[in-house]
């Protein structure tokens, strides 16, 4: 696949420059480029991104951070399967647990939620920093409702960081996650409270919180021009007025 001429390996995190180092100085700069474009492009057009991660994967698969960037482009491509065997693969390589709650979140899509729980029970689990203890809360709490167990889904979503009042890059989703589980069981004013408590946190856009809120409080959005007046000046729907009241302008 083609790289823009804009495109730099120096882009990329110094510690996958350093994994790089072990490859000839040339393949290294071509395959720093391509995990650029993956980074660049995984969020809005996850299919370019996969592309270019197939050809770092085919230049440098023995790259702990080639492998573990395959598996984000497949897994934003909902390609479970082939997420989970390059995020086994990543791991093998660094020993790191940072990967366990993604290799959960894969049995979820590939339909085995109970795996995702027994994985949520292991002890890499507390190998985890804060930010992947919680996203490993997520993830058990969503093959809870997988399974039907709303109320378990509610219980494993709460923990002291739903309660703290402090905001972290994960508290909007984690809140977002809470609202919505009570929603799911018809608790609607407590999920309203939270979908709140998700927008005052949410600064990114991260979530529809708002949107979600707006369809509880009873708010609908239509758009400012309907299909009948596209094109239609002020002028035009005035003279379409006189016409129906039969009124000329002489």
């Amino acid at each position: 696949m083609p790289i823009p001429e804009d495109v730099t390996g120096d882009e990329i995190d110094k510690d996958v420059r350093q994994e790089l180092q072990s490859l000839p100085k040339t393949l290294a700069e071509d395959v720093a480029k391509n995990l650029v474009m993956v980074a660049r492009l995984i969020d809005e057009d996850p299919e370019g991104a996969y592309g270019y991660s197939k050809v770092a994967l085919r230049l440098a698969s023995r790259v702990a951070a080639v492998r573990e960037a395959g598996g984000f482009a497949a897994y934003a491509n909902q390609k479970y399967s082939e997420a989970l065997a390059e995020f086994r693969a990543a791991r093998r390589m660094t020993g790191n647990a940072e990967l366990w709650p993604l290799m959960a979140d894969c049995e979820r899509g590939l339909g085995r939620p109970e795996k995702a729980l027994e994985m949520a029970g292991a002890p890499e689990v507390h190998k985890l920093d804060k930010a992947g203890q919680v996203e490993m809360r997520l993830v058990a709490a969503g093959a809870r409702r997988d399974l039907g167990q709303l109320d378990a889904a509610i219980v494993t979503l709460q923990s002291p960081e739903l309660a703290s009042s402090s905001v972290h890059p994960w508290t909007a989703r984690l809140r977002y996650a809470y609202a919505d589980a009570l929603l799911a069981a018809g608790r609607e004013s407590e999920a309203r409270e939270w979908f709140a408590k998700a927008v005052e946190s949410d600064k990114d856009g991260s979530t529809d919180a708002s949107d979600r809120l707006a369809e509880l409080d009873g708010v609908e959005f239509v758009d400012a021009f309907t299909d009948d007046d596209e094109g239609e000046t002020p002028d035009d729907s005035e003279k379409a007025e006189k016409d129906e009241k039969g009124e000329t302008d002489e």
